[in-house]
């Protein structure tokens, strides 16, 4: 039986994507090792996913709502958009697709010139709205009221006409095996035909995309070129990614991720 403190700390991962040790012990008055007993219970039950400090909401089947999505990892995410702008030179077309990093990729991309963005992310639209130096092409479809993203056929086969310098992708998650998964068939179906129709393709993915899973699957890590993120703990992932000569960069290193043998 879950006792009414974890009722409200899966209410408050459920809100903001995660939760952290301290602040549930000052929020609750307990100890933090009171809590982390909490955190495991929930866990070994799979509704959490324990987290340096904390724990993620764990689902499967269900992404983190939008604002929570935001705010997980911003200051990282921000970083991220940045080391990709200098990815992307003047007068270039690319692919944005739907995701919280890939806004924060359009907000680093204000500055360039000549640009034509093609997405299926109104937010991504708004953040470059009034910047006449950039064209922005808005893909049609079924509007998802949750994230503002454009998705289902008329999506895919408007992404089909285009063939860009840059796809700029993202994913909820990713697997040990290399897996990029999604939660939404009909946006995976877009992200596909984004990745098929690019000539460079860039992953954008925080360190967190390595703590979750979702059940649909986009492609695999080896389909992308370049791999940015704030920081990889997985070496399985490294290795995978050096075999398929993938690009990982990693911004809390401001390099290149070394090639560090595998355990």
């Amino acid at each position: 039986m879950l006792i009414a403190r974890h009722n409200e700390i899966l209410e408050l991962a459920r809100r903001d994507g995660r939760v952290s040790v301290d602040d549930l012990a000052q929020r609750f008055s307990v100890t933090p090792q009171t809590i982390r007993k909490d955190l495991n219970e929930l866990c070994d039950r799979r509704l959490l996913a324990r987290t340096h400090g904390g724990a993620l909401l764990s689902s499967g089947i269900e992404n983190v709502g939008y604002e929570a999505r935001r705010v997980i990892s911003g200051t990282q995410k921000v970083q991220i958009g940045q080391r990709v702008a200098e990815l992307i030179p003047d007068n270039a077309s690319l692919f944005l697709n739907i995701g919280t990093t890939t806004e924060a990729v359009a907000q680093a991309l204000l500055q360039h010139r000549g640009l034509m963005v093609i997405t299926n992310n109104i937010n991504v639209a708004g953040i470059m709205r009034g910047y006449t130096h950039i064209e922005v092409v808005m893909a049609g479809g079924i509007l998802r009221h949750s994230d503002g993203g454009i998705v289902g056929e008329a999506a895919v086969d408007f992404m089909g006409q285009f063939k860009a310098d840059f796809a700029i992708v993202g994913a909820s998650a990713i697997d040990p095996d290399g897996s990029l998964l999604d939660y939404d068939y009909r946006e995976v179906r877009v992200t596909q035909t984004i990745l098929q129709n690019a000539r460079q393709k860039i992953l954008v993915a925080d360190s967190t995309k390595f703590e979750r899973s979702a059940p649909v699957r986009i492609g695999q890590l080896s389909e992308v070129d370049v791999f940015v993120t704030d920081e990889c703990p997985s070496q399985r992932i490294l290795k995978l990614a050096r075999e398929a000569d993938v690009e990982v960069i990693e911004t809390s290193k401001n390099e290149p991720a070394s090639d560090t043998p595998d355990d």
